[in-house]
């Protein structure tokens, strides 16, 4: 019992004397001096008015709490607020405080607002708060005594609620705004001796707005573990959800990280997520990307690694990207693609669409760029064109692109050449040699024309320059020969044509005909060479061969104005009546001449009649001269063999 009681004495002690220090302590604090001293201090150290409009409040149970209310904070020497804070709370394990541990159970802050501001020459409006340099601050704590002491922390939470923060850069104009933010952690441990960090979880959210565009940023860390040489985060959540004008874009990406302080590396060894386009403007309205991959950088060695896969539609895409030097950005990448149809995520033509009409061209973007690569796609579909095993090496250098070589396959044959780009002049030069291609198709979808047929080879070796697609088209040079068997003329079917002929040649009058689609003159050969200057191709040495006839023919070729004029000439060496040859019998050995005139989009045939009827006329005087030459011979032998009794 006596023990009993000594014990009861004993707490009894212990508790008045702690009910008289809470007491001393409640006695000593008061808020309204402090708030006094901090706004004096403020204001002679810094020349910025500390307005502590709310109360502060001092708790000591359960644990040591210091609560703060409304607070303002103004520019250096002006009256504009450069801060604001609704309330803030810090609360305070008592008993670690014994051993030198400082053990926050909880840090809360809420309504926190704050200008950031990059004046015209360049200096912020927090330079005054931010003190010394970080040199000059070390040797003053150590020689305090302070920083050679080791420090623990063990928070249980930190939350910040309704933050906001607004960034003004005055030269530029521009102002981005940070709202709605709200960050929140689990336990936070720090050990200053061990140089450790370890926390369990933690949330941030937040809105940018800004130059007409908003985002909204989610922000998740759990496991994380750090050293003075290592930080793990066991995963890291991100998620974006951004919109500019008519697009939104929602991203999601989590991976763990991995990071080395003091190499400066940083690795996400495995990382998933995906990427959602939506823009009324595309033809499929919404695009989703799924992501998947790793990611490596060594900022020391300024190198970053990265390798990512994905898929869309019916496309899949697995892409390497090597960064061998930030500054100048050195890059090399590979790219390969089974299946794309890119006209199919493509917002359609405007008809009123000057820019478009007009295609202006500007190469400077290769400027400054160090670049090489391998680009393979299995089948592409890209401005109509339909192209498969698309094979390309890519160097990007000085201004210029180089894509050499440069193989694919299209419409039944295979092209292997080269393109350059060169920002200097804005120029183009482009080599391919085209082998067995289907020709009709391939016109139709790249230049939406319907006039030729036949399967061959086409050889270009070209160059230009300009700021627009017309004026590469005005200014094209080069050379270019085309060989095709098996085939048709579209548009004018001249064994037809040949046939009235004989109803026409009393007339001495040209006859001109439109092309009509229907119409075609079919042939088994058609070769051609041209020299192109200044967007003019000239042809000299056109040759067709048919069952029975012969085409030839010269003239120019205006790719720059999109029309031609041009001569051929058509002689029938025969009649067949397999091959639209009936009636022409009466023809045969004669050339009959054929001008092409008109826009590309509508070409006009003529038939020089009056040529024709004078070349009709020699042709018989010719052939009555060799009548006569014939006789003459005759009746010379006749009489040598008279006279030679032969």
């Amino acid at each position: 019992m006596k023990a009993v009681r000594i014990l009861g004495i004993t707490v009894g002690l212990i508790l008045a004397l702690l009910a008289a220090g809470i007491g001393a302590l409640y006695a000593l604090f008061d808020g309204e001096k402090i708030k006094g001293e901090l706004s004096r201090v403020m204001l002679e150290q810094k020349q910025r008015k500390l307005d502590i409009t709310g109360k502060l409040e001092l708790s000591v149970w359960p644990d040591v709490s210091i609560k703060l209310g409304r607070l303002t904070l103004s520019e250096a020497g002006g009256k504009e607020e450069f801060l604001a804070l609704d309330s803030a709370r810090v609360a305070v394990a008592v008993m670690p405080l014994l051993s030198k541990q400082v053990k926050v159970q909880r840090v809360e802050v809420n309504g926190l607002k704050a200008t950031l501001v990059k004046r015209k020459d360049g200096t912020l409006n927090i330079a005054d708060l931010l003190g010394g340099s970080p040199e000059k601050q070390s040797t003053e704590v150590g020689a305090g005594g302070t920083a050679s002491s080791p420090l623990q922390i063990d928070i249980a939470g930190i939350k910040v609620a309704n933050a906001q923060f607004t960034w003004r850069d005055e030269k530029s104009g521009s102002t981005t705004a940070l709202s709605n933010l709200d960050l929140g952690t689990g336990r936070v441990q720090a050990d200053s001796a061990k140089q450790t960090l370890a926390m369990d979880a933690l949330s941030l959210a937040t809105t940018f707005s800004g130059s007409g565009s908003t985002a909204a940023v989610r922000l998740g860390l759990s496991g994380v573990e750090s050293s003075a040489q290592t930080l793990k985060i066991g995963k890291l959540v991100f998620d974006l959800d951004a919109k500019t004008g008519e697009t939104t874009v929602k991203a999601h990406l989590d991976s763990p990280v991995a990071a080395n302080l003091a190499a400066q590396t940083v690795a996400l060894d495995k990382f998933s997520g995906s990427v959602d386009f939506a823009n009324p403007q595309m033809p499929m309205k919404q695009l989703k990307l799924p992501l998947s991959g790793s990611l490596r950088a060594d900022l020391a060695q300024q190198t970053v690694a990265l390798e990512l896969a994905t898929q869309f539609d019916e496309s899949k895409i697995a892409a390497k990207l090597k960064v061998a030097k930030f500054a100048p950005l050195a890059l090399g990448f590979d790219l390969d693609i089974d299946q794309l149809n890119v006209d199919k995520y493509l917002p359609p033509k405007k008809a009123d669409d000057k820019t478009a009409k007009e295609g202006k061209l500007d190469f400077s973007a290769l400027k400054g760029l160090d670049v090489n690569g391998a680009i393979r796609i299995g089948a592409l579909q890209v401005s109509k064109l339909k192209l498969a095993k698309l094979n390309a090496k890519i160097a990007i250098a000085g201004g210029r692109l180089d894509v050499a070589p440069l193989t694919l396959n299209l419409y039944e044959g295979a092209a292997n050449g080269s393109l350059s780009l060169n920002a200097a002049g804005n120029s183009l030069a482009l080599k391919q040699t085209l082998s067995g291609v289907s020709i009709n198709p391939l016109m139709k979808d790249l230049a939406d024309k319907d006039l030729l047929e036949g399967r061959g080879n086409v050889a270009l070796d070209v160059t230009s320059h300009g700021d627009s697609v017309m004026a590469m088209k005005k200014a094209l040079a080069g050379s270019a020969s085309l060989s095709l068997k098996d085939g048709a003329i579209k548009g004018i079917n001249l064994a037809q044509s040949l046939r009235d002929l004989k109803a026409k040649l009393g007339a001495k009058q040209d006859a001109t005909q439109q092309a009509k689609a229907g119409d075609k003159t079919d042939f088994s050969e058609l070769t051609a060479s041209l020299k192109i200057t200044n967007g003019v191709a000239h042809n000299e040495d056109l040759a067709m061969k048919s069952p029975f006839l012969r085409l030839s023919g010269a003239g120019d070729i205006d790719i720059g104005g999109g029309q031609m004029n041009y001569l051929a000439k058509a002689s029938v060496v025969a009649s067949s009546a397999g091959q639209g040859g009936e009636g022409l019998d009466q023809l045969k050995g004669l050339t009959v001449p054929v001008r092409v005139t008109g826009p590309f989009d509508s070409l006009s045939y003529k038939i020089e009649f009056g040529s024709l009827v004078s070349d009709v006329a020699k042709a018989k005087v010719e052939a009555k001269k060799e009548e006569v030459k014939a006789k003459v011979e005759e009746k010379a032998k006749d009489k040598l063999k008279g006279l030679f009794g032969k």
